[in-house]
């Protein structure tokens, strides 16, 4: 199984993902989009992950290369690859598959539990999962659920934040792949947006609960295993 994985900016990087994938032996490429927004052919690659960024999918007059990543995951799904996008890879999947982005009511950062949709369990990729769990977020855009897709999970602060397109197709508005050095580099490059708010928790908050990251990690290991065997 050979992964590649978009990376939009320095300190988002695949962090808990990068170790399961290691585990299992699989070859591991990157696009560093923040270095060069250069895409690789189709063949190279059996699954696909789009990790988060600060940008919004509608930027694309500030992010030009936003216009060529979105043909490239476009040509991904259509492809059959394995796709799974995180906060912005999200985003990115949906506005591909004709959804609506737009900026939320609220901003939510911090730990948050996400609660799964009645539909998510006739899933192959959340049937094992609990109906609530905590979650970590940092985002202010959401996303409408693309037709076609199943809408399985929802947060107190923003309803929509996961869908399945075609069982192998998987957007997560939420993260369980942070480690603690990836919240850390979070904090430290995007600490402007840590201001009073309802669903916007502290740097202290962040860490009040260590279990937090083992838990999350460990769901997000139970999501690769579900989506692997769909390969």
């Amino acid at each position: 199984m050979r992964l590649h994985y978009l990376q939009h900016v320095p300190f988002e990087g695949l962090a808990y993902i990068k170790l399961w994938a290691q585990e299992q032996g699989f070859p591991i490429s990157s696009t560093k989009i923040y270095e060069s927004p250069v895409f690789p052919g189709l063949e190279s690659f059996d699954w696909l992950i789009i990790m988060g960024g600060p940008m919004s999918v509608y930027e694309e007059d500030k992010y030009p290369w936003l216009k060529k990543e979105k043909l490239f995951i476009e040509q991904a799904i259509k492809d059959n690859k394995l796709v799974l996008g995180i906060c912005l890879g999200a985003q990115l999947i949906a506005d591909v598959l004709g959804a609506r982005v737009y900026p939320g009511r609220y901003k939510e950062i911090g730990w948050f539990p996400v609660r799964l949709k009645e539909k998510a369990q006739e899933t192959k990729v959340f049937h094992n999962f609990p109906q609530e769990f905590m979650a970590f977020h940092w985002h202010g855009d959401t996303f409408d659920i693309p037709q076609g897709a199943i809408w399985t999970a929802e947060s107190e602060a923003c309803p929509h934040q996961a869908f399945v397109y075609n069982e192998r197709v998987v957007a997560l508005q939420f993260h369980l792949e942070p480690i603690k050095e990836s919240i850390e580099n979070l904090i430290k490059n995007c600490h402007d947006e840590l201001v009073d708010g309802k669903y916007i928790q502290s740097p202290q908050e962040m860490f009040e609960k260590e279990d937090n990251i083992k838990i999350s990690n460990d769901l997000m290991r139970k999501l690769l295993e579900n989506m692997l065997a769909l390969a």
